[in-house]
């Protein structure tokens, strides 16, 4: 029941955002429009008018489908169904909701002085922490770990020569496919002992010595060490909107429940 509702709800709040001019066919004179291509497709990212034709008939075929079904079970009583009634309180309910947060939500606004005020008395939670760039070859042992470094040792091209051993050698899938690059992660993305191994190396050296972990051994390749910054007030102007509308609508939906909590009859079981 709840997954109907939720998706149902969900439904409606994509409607309103659709141009409703925008028709494909009609069924007993009612509409066919982009809103009932969202819902059936159920994915924002799929641009419809971009698929080949035959995908777009089936689609088409589908929606006309629901609703001649709807429309069958519409006049043969459906609404006075205990299960639809039900159902559409709840959608109610939740839809009201809806409605009212947005237009809550709505009512508020900040001054941009508002927000600099805030940046200043909280510029130690907008910073950029320390990251760096690696790539990285995971095997299970340390003897072979030493082997790949020997290996590296050797080599004239050593980012060329860490890429190909790590295609070659590396237990971790997709170091396989892209040479064990890792791209750009802070401390919080790797375990401990990775980020440790991967602080102590300078830009443009691998480990001498291999880092363990509960993956096992990693040879690292450092490409590049980013330090961390204090962002600016415009780099997180509109962090900082989002953190304060947050805050204001929170504290107006405590003293507003916690006033109607007074009256109300509530059990939890």
């Amino acid at each position: 029941m709840k997954k109907i509702v939720s998706s149902f709800v969900a439904s409606i709040a994509l409607m309103t955002t659709l141009n409703a001019a925008d028709f494909y066919a009609t069924v007993d004179g009612d509409k066919i429009t982009k809103q009932d291509i969202s819902m059936a497709l159920q994915d924002p990212r799929v641009d419809f008018d971009k698929l080949p034709q035959t995908a777009q008939n089936q689609i088409l075929e589908q929606i006309i489908n629901r609703k001649l079904l709807a429309k069958k079970a519409i006049k043969d009583g459906i609404e006075k169904d205990a299960q639809y009634k039900e159902t559409m309180d709840k959608i109610k309910e939740d839809l009201a909701f809806q409605v009212w947060q947005k237009n809550e939500i709505d009512k508020i606004k900040f001054t941009d002085a508002e927000k600099k005020d805030f940046f200043e008395k909280n510029k130690d939670k907008f910073v950029m922490p320390e990251a760096i760039e690696a790539s990285h070859i995971l095997v299970k042992t340390e003897k072979e770990a030493f082997d790949i470094i020997k290996q590296l040792d050797k080599a004239t091209n050593k980012e060329e020569k860490f890429k190909e051993l790590a295609k070659a050698k590396t237990e971790d899938p997709t170091g396989k496919q892209n040479g064990g690059y890792l791209g750009k992660f802070t401390e919080e993305q790797m375990v401990p002992e990775f980020f440790t191994g991967a602080k102590n190396l300078a830009k443009g050296t691998y480990s001498k010595v291999p880092t363990k972990s509960e993956f096992g051994y990693h040879v690292i390749y450092v490409k590049d060490k980013i330090a961390s910054k204090t962002l600016t007030f415009n780099e997180v102007e509109g962090n900082i909107s989002q953190i304060l509308l947050g805050n204001a609508y929170n504290k107006k939906v405590k003293e507003l429940t916690d006033e109607l909590r007074k009256d109300a009859k509530i059990v939890i079981k």
